[in-house]
C-alpha cells in the first residue's frame, strides 16, 4: 500500500500585502508633505532668539508678506487669502477668548516697514492678546 506523508501546516505570516500597503502610504505622504507646508512665504529677519517650548500649543501666526498683505495661520490650518488688519484682530481676539494661553507670533517679511509690524502688534494687543512674539530666522554661520 501507498502511504501518504502528512504535511505539517505552515505557520508563517504572508507579509507581502502589508509591505504593499506601507509603500502606498509612503508614496501618499511623500506627495502630500510639500502641499501641507503652511503659511505665507516671507523672508524673516535674522536674530538669536529663544524658541517656543516644545510642550506649548501651536502658536497663532499673524503674517505680513512682502506686498504688505496680512494673513493668519492657526495651528495646522492656514488662511491663504489676504485679510485686512481689522479681520486679523477680530479672528485672533475670538481665538484668544477660547484659549487665553495660546502664544501669538508675528511673522513679517524683512522688507516690510517697521510701522506695519507695529500697527499689527497694536491691533493684536487691542484684540486682547497679552503678549506678542516676533518670528526670526537663525543667523547663518559664516
Amino acid at each position: 500500500m501507498y502511504q501518504r506523508k502528512r504535511r505539517r501546516p505552515v505557520a508563517e505570516i504572508n507579509v507581502v500585502p502589508y509591505i504593499d500597503v506601507m509603500l502606498v502610504l509612503l508614496i501618499i505622504f511623500m506627495v502630500t508633505a510639500p502641499i501641507v507646508s503652511q503659511g505665507v512665504k516671507v523672508e524673516l529677519p535674522q536674530g538669536n532668539a529663544e524658541t517656543l517650548p516644545p510642550d506649548s500649543k501651536p502658536p497663532i501666526v499673524a503674517s505680513i508678506d512682502a506686498a504688505g498683505e496680512y494673513f493668519l495661520n492657526v495651528g495646522s490650518s492656514s488662511n491663504s487669502s489676504a485679510m485686512d488688519l481689522e479681520q486679523v484682530s477680530t479672528e485672533v481676539g475670538a481665538l484668544i477668548q477660547l484659549e487665553p494661553l495660546r502664544p501669538v507670533v508675528v511673522k513679517a517679511d524683512r522688507s516690510i516697514p517697521y510701522e506695519s509690524v507695529i500697527q499689527l502688534m497694536i491691533s493684536l494687543q487691542g484684540a486682547g492678546v497679552p503678549a506678542v512674539g516676533l518670528m526670526t530666522d537663525s543667523p547663518k554661520e559664516k
